[in-house]
């Protein structure tokens, strides 16, 4: 099992950065490919990102490439969202979620392990 624990969400305005983290506990997390999703209101959860087990491969929607950047830290066990640049439609709440294999996948049907989710709301 691997616990997820999403924090760093908030109040925004557009143009502001925002970093979200994800704590993982449980098995080991060097083992996992690593995602992003976000969910808003009366829309279906999107992927955003996902980052390898190693941090070598990192893919990313359309809709926030050049913006957003994911990374992992191995020895905090964390994944962070870096989100630049952001805007009205980022408002969400964002969900970190891990997976077994390695390849690349933005279904997140794929993902077995999931956070609580951190709300992120940016005004315009």
């Amino acid at each position: 099992q691997v616990q997820l624990v999403e924090s760093g969400g908030g109040l925004v305005q557009a143009g502001d950065s925002l970093r979200l983290s994800c704590a993982a506990s449980g098995r080991t997390f060097i083992s996992y490919p690593m995602g992003w999703f976000r969910q808003a209101p009366g829309n279906e959860r999107e992927f955003v990102a996902q980052i390898s087990w190693n941090g070598g491969n990192t893919y990313y929607a359309d809709s926030v490439k050049g913006r957003f950047t994911i990374s992992r830290d191995h020895a905090k066990n964390t994944v962070y969202l870096q989100m630049n640049s952001l805007k009205p439609e980022d408002t969400a709440v964002y969900y970190c979620a891990a997976r077994f294999g390695n390849d690349y996948t933005p279904r997140p049907g794929d993902y077995p392990y999931w956070g609580q989710g951190t709300q992120v709301t940016v005004s315009a």
